[in-house]
């Protein structure tokens, strides 16, 4: 069994922001159980390049909307490693066929928030038990849960409703843990990106192109999962004390209003 001092599970860490999170807390020192939903040879670049940090790198393949298979992730975590101090929520999928509120379907919406809300809801729950347990047998244990989230949390888009109430949602989660889980010595905080390139935001680059070139942002740029990574790292080595249930804008200053 490794013993590593620092372990993070990080869901949908093999590609866009998981992997720019996966990348940085690596370099914190933290050996990696990654998640995804692909086989392992569908991640085989992701994880070699990550091994080549020098860490530890576990791959548990497993859909987090599915109780029996957020079971299986977090067991295989505690065999292969005995420990975990850092959970990353950031496994989400956008709203399928991004269809208008007027024509949007149960069976989407049901994909969406399981994926996006009920997966890292119940995960939490099973990593913030087994915390606790190591906090009670360590008082000098420090957990960390992070949620990813998004604008779209308080930015509408007509043709993602779905996607962009399990965001709001996954806002009052974070509050919720933070509450919960502050006698543990277990910090819940919400890292909410704003347009970020990777997989997702793939097909509509020419739409942000166009928003970016036009003031969308203050800082006239793309956002890049290396930005959301260094967030996420500065939260895992502590460098923002006394702030648990703080949201993390890494937008460019997209969500500033003006007139």
């Amino acid at each position: 069994m490794s013993k590593a001092e620092k372990v993070a599970l990080i869901t949908g860490g093999a590609r866009g922001i998981g992997l720019g999170i996966a990348r940085h807390l690596a370099a914190a020192g933290c050996d990696l159980a990654i998640n995804g939903v692909r086989d392992a040879a569908d991640v085989a670049d992701s994880l070699a390049e990550l091994r080549q940090s020098g860490r530890d790198v576990l791959y548990c393949q497993g859909d987090i909307g599915r109780a029996d298979d957020r079971a299986h992730i977090v067991a295989q975590v505690r065999s292969h490693f005995g420990r975990l101090q850092f959970l990353v929520n950031n496994a989400g999928i956008t709203s399928p066929g991004r269809k208008d509120l007027l024509d949007a379907e149960e069976a989407g919406w049901d994909r969406v928030f399981d994926t996006n809300l009920k997966g890292p809801f119940f995960l939490t729950q099973l990593a913030a038990r087994w915390m606790i347990e190591q906090r009670t047998a360590d008082p000098q244990f420090r957990g960390v849960v992070i949620n990813v989230s998004s604008v779209s949390a308080e930015i509408i888009s007509l043709n993602r409703g779905d996607y962009c109430l399990t965001k709001a949602a996954t806002g009052m989660a974070t509050k919720l843990w933070a509450a919960r889980l502050a006698e543990h010595a277990i910090e819940v905080y919400e890292i909410q990106p704003g347009v970020i390139r990777s997989d997702m935001t793939a097909p509509v680059t020419e739409k942000y192109d166009r928003l970016i070139a036009g003031g969308l942002t203050l800082q006239p740029r793309w956002g890049e999962a290396d930005d959301v990574g260094r967030a996420a790292a500065m939260l895992v080595r502590g460098d923002l004390p006394y702030a648990t249930g703080q949201v993390l804008k890494i937008d460019g200053g997209m969500t500033i209003r003006q007139m």
